[in-house]
């Protein structure tokens, strides 16, 4: 698992991008708060947050509502 600083002014969307960019990346970023439940509620995070990162072996899942594929 890998972990993750933020910057001023991060988002889980902008971090799952980073973080997953050739998976879909913001479509990720409840996958991110599940493995960070202390910070699920926080919208916009200041500096330094260190956050986990689980490997991402997602598989695609079909029978999600089109809003989030």
């Amino acid at each position: 698992m890998r972990t993750y600083r933020t910057r001023q002014g991060d988002t889980w969307d902008i971090v799952a991008l980073r973080m997953y960019p050739d998976l879909g990346g913001e479509k990720l970023m409840s996958f991110l708060m599940q493995a960070n439940p202390v910070h699920a509620t926080t919208v916009v995070f200041p500096a330094n947050v260190r956050l986990n990162v689980p490997d991402a072996d997602i598989p695609e899942v079909e029978d999600l509502p089109p809003w989030r594929r």
